[in-house]
């Protein structure tokens, strides 16, 4: 009788597991499926700095993998995340988009200034744009400053975290992507 009962148990949650696949039309991470949807793609512009030039990036990259910092020059962790991102980039430069996304509104004279002397004052020498109205911000769910997100080549996040991370941290993050 008690096997009888625990077999029912075994079906009846393997049915409702079954139906819960179907209504949901994923497997879950846990079973080897993802439930990540791609990230739909949002154009900014970028800043002329160091490793950088006026003109757009479109992240995520389409053709590879894509890592993103998210920053603010009026940022204290931000300063202290720079040098390790400059440690890591020319490791990845090859294989992802390496970009960093600020807040501030660069199409502003001044605040373009502030940010490219920024970027110079803290070696910064890759890709960096401005996301002024929040989108790819939103897009990523990014709730503070620094943020580092890896997004793999088909638009999917395989890793964020926020805070100052080790060049290792990071590197680690990266490879999830890639």
């Amino acid at each position: 009788m008690r096997r009888r009962q625990v077999l029912a148990g075994v079906a009846s949650a393997a049915t409702i597991g079954g139906a819960g696949l179907v209504a949901t039309g994923g497997v879950p991470t846990v079973l080897g499926g993802t439930d990540v949807e791609p990230v739909d793609p949002v154009t900014l512009p970028t800043i002329d700095a160091p490793g950088s030039e006026d003109g757009e990036v479109t992240i995520p990259a389409t053709d590879r993998p894509t890592f993103v910092d998210f920053f603010a020059t009026w940022c204290g962790p931000c300063e202290e995340q720079m040098p390790i991102l400059a440690d890591v980039r020319p490791q990845v430069s090859d294989r992802v988009q390496f970009v960093s996304v600020t807040p501030e509104d660069a199409s502003q004279d001044g605040v373009r200034r502030t940010i490219a002397d920024w970027w110079r004052d803290h070696d910064g020498d890759w890709l960096v744009a401005s996301d002024v109205v929040a989108e790819l911000t939103s897009t990523l769910n990014v709730g503070g400053y620094p943020t580092a997100v890896a997004i793999d080549d088909t638009g999917r996040i395989r890793w964020s975290d926020s805070g100052v991370h080790t060049a290792e941290e990071l590197l680690d993050g990266i490879d999830r992507a890639l």
